[in-house]
């Protein structure tokens, strides 16, 4: 696995070379498409069951292609979707998808281990490039595909769906207008149950681990509600069920530091049911709760304000929001820097909990 993402990285500097490729020209001149066309790179839950049927509600693009390593699934996704033979590919002939152009973003849905080479081999195609969360297992791999999409003139979004919501918008525009007066203190977790016990999420050398998955939503949460970016933080691992969690944690506890003095206490899990934020200001209080559920987050504040906003599918306006950003060459709402930064806290807090220490940032 390392000898791979070290002949990844070390093949980038070819990457800049796609910038005057065919390709890229090809990408560079397909944006005045009506809908563009995603393919999925991974077909299992999220692309299955959330994203192909949001991919039926968008106005800006639409599913044109898959990358499986499942030949059985196939056929399911040709009957369910139409997709034609010339659309779909396996992980070897991936890079093949250069010369398609009915392919113009590719969605990587791979466990976390794979969104470096998934990100590169895509951008190094001239492919547009959406990638779940979390971006990567480390700031290094988060800057190379950075770099692998600019040094390819395409454009990197990462699958933060939350921040498309116009619920956890309007608390991000009370981090700047500030009608409450300066944050103190924030409360912010996210968790849930899972009972499986083979699964990537629970294996290291995939990016496994509470804190890498749910754990960005409750490290955004803090994040989201000041404005800010941490200056230090202190973090306590630990697993009720170690003959699962082994390999990683399944409960994260982080405390973070921010540069106006605010505070915040954080917590993620695989074990515990948690999903909320509360903010506690000089001269009032905002809460969530949920605060990044699937189907709809709410919340309130204490002058009375009630946030409620309905929304069909969060994947379905994230992905149109982000397709019509391409089309018309605008700033992604959530770009790889965004990634980057949650991983730099990420790495920081892996860090502050093998060492029982406070880490700066």
């Amino acid at each position: 696995m390392n000898q791979r993402r070290i002949f990844i990285k070390n093949t980038l500097i070819a990457g800049a070379a796609a910038s005057f490729s065919p390709s890229f020209l090809m990408s560079a001149t397909r944006t005045n498409k009506e809908k563009l066309g995603v393919a999925l790179v991974g077909l299992g839950y999220y692309s299955t069951d959330l994203l192909a049927p949001a991919l039926q509600l968008t106005e800006h693009c639409e599913l044109k292609g898959i990358v499986t390593g499942s030949p059985e699934k196939i056929p399911v996704w040709q009957e369910k979707y139409g997709i034609q033979d010339k659309n779909i590919y396996n992980y070897e002939n991936f890079d093949s998808i250069a010369n398609n152009e009915e392919i113009d973003i590719i969605y990587v849905v791979l466990p976390p281990s794979m969104h470096m080479e998934y990100t590169v081999r895509a951008a190094n195609a001239g492919k547009h490039v959406w990638c779940e969360k979390p971006m990567a297992t480390s700031v290094e791999e988060c800057t190379t595909m950075i770099n692998a999409c600019k040094s390819n003139g395409v454009k990197l979004a990462i699958g933060y769906r939350c921040q498309h919501d116009p619920n956890i918008q309007a608390y991000m525009k009370v981090a700047k207008e500030r009608p409450f007066g300066k944050v103190k203190m924030i409360t912010s977790a996210a968790g849930y149950f899972d009972g499986r016990t083979d699964h990537w999420k629970q294996k290291k050398d995939l990016g496994g681990g509470a804190m890498g998955d749910m754990g960005v939503y409750a490290l955004q949460g803090a994040r989201l509600a000041t404005g800010e970016e941490p200056i230090s933080v202190l973090a306590q691992a630990s697993s009720t069920r170690p003959e699962i969690y082994h390999e990683v944690e399944e409960t994260m506890m982080f405390q973070l530091e921010f540069p106006s003095g605010a505070l915040a206490s954080c917590q993620t899990s695989f074990g515990i049911q948690m999903n909320h934020l509360h903010v506690n200001y000089e001269k009032g209080w905002l809460k969530m709760e949920p605060h990044s559920s699937y189907n709809g987050n709410k919340g309130s504040m204490s002058d009375g304000t009630i946030i409620n906003f309905s929304i069909n599918s969060q994947q379905a306006k994230q992905m149109d929001e982000d397709a019509w950003s391409i089309k018309n060459n605008q700033n992604m709402l959530v770009p790889g820097e965004e990634g980057l930064r949650d991983i730099r806290v990420v790495e920081a807090i892996y860090k502050s909990a093998r060492q029982n220490c406070v880490v700066k940032l």
